[in-house]
């Protein structure tokens, strides 16, 4: 049986499936599996695990590559994870060739940066309205997999897993992922890591009714008010969901990451983590950083 991994600091760089939408918190913040799978990291290594989420929601690849690359390389993480592309996937001017372009920048930067970098590609919800976009997916993927393997890093397959595409695994905005899903990909990461399995994330959904015509239809107008049109009002003014927000662990006033620990316990949500105090100078190992300066 092999060694199993050490990692003892982890940096989520991408967009709102990163960032953790729609695993909506009591507080009104979001989760999310990369906040899941920190805690579940952070149990193992009670001695200084470090965790730091740079991603921010409706982010363009290119967009990624300038504001979160930099912070992300500089921490020198034991694992850093990378998804982006799927917003600009769904924008009319969309160039495949283009986004594999910053795509390969970000693999090329991050990948000598860090112990394990981690590429995915990313679930898609069943119905009429993502099978327009099905074709561009399936075409970026395929080049997630060629450029993961140029670089030498992991690619966790999420979009091939059935019960992702379930349409109960997706939150009212038929966007965004429930707490349900991002727990599954949680662990999808967990064992595409090479850790013990903690539960099977591809094991279908409980058979339910269908829902009746109506209300179907219900939700569909409640979909197209509350989430549609204000998506189609942003493209048609040029504004996004993340503009003017920051990453988690992002300083707004200086642009650079900092890290949050779980503390000498090494146990509990991720919410409840403090930042953990700036360290300059040259990095000595991983787990030990400098300061860093839409979907």
């Amino acid at each position: 049986m092999g060694t199993q991994p050490q990692i003892r600091s982890f940096v989520a760089v991408g967009d709102s499936f990163t960032e953790g939408m729609s695993d909506l918190m009591p507080d009104g913040s979001y989760r999310g599996w990369a906040d899941v799978l920190a805690a579940r990291l952070g149990a193992r290594s009670p001695d200084g695990f470090r965790y730091a989420n740079l991603a921010v929601r409706g982010k363009l690849i290119t967009q990624i590559v300038d504001e979160q690359l930099p912070a992300a390389a500089a921490l020198g993480a034991d694992l850093v994870t990378l998804v982006g592309g799927l917003n600009d996937a769904l924008r009319p001017g969309y160039e495949l060739t283009r986004v594999c372009e910053q795509l390969e920048k970000a693999v090329a930067t991050l990948a000598p940066s860090c112990g394990t970098l981690m590429l995915m590609k990313t679930p898609g919800r069943r119905g009429p309205v993502f099978d327009r976009y099905r074709p561009r997916m399936q075409e970026l993927f395929a080049e997630i997999d060629a450029i993961g393997e140029r670089h030498g890093a992991l690619v966790v397959d999420l979009y091939s897993a059935r019960s992702l595409a379930d349409q109960r695994m997706w939150a009212d905005d038929r966007l965004h992922l429930t707490a349900e899903a991002h727990a599954r990909v949680a662990e999808a990461v967990w064992q595409r890591l090479g850790l013990p399995a903690e539960s099977d994330w591809e094991a279908p959904m409980p058979p339910s009714p269908a829902a009746r015509w109506g209300s179907r239809r219900a939700a569909d107008v409640r979909f197209a008010r509350a989430h549609l049109f204000p998506w189609i009002g942003r493209r048609l003014t040029g504004r996004s969901s993340g503009d003017g927000r920051f990453g988690a662990q992002m300083d707004p006033a200086t642009r650079t990451a900092f890290w949050v620990g779980p503390g000498a316990g090494g146990a509990g949500p991720v919410s409840g983590w403090s930042r953990l105090p700036d360290e300059s100078g040259p990095t000595a190992s991983r787990g030990e950083p400098t300061s860093a300066e839409e979907v």
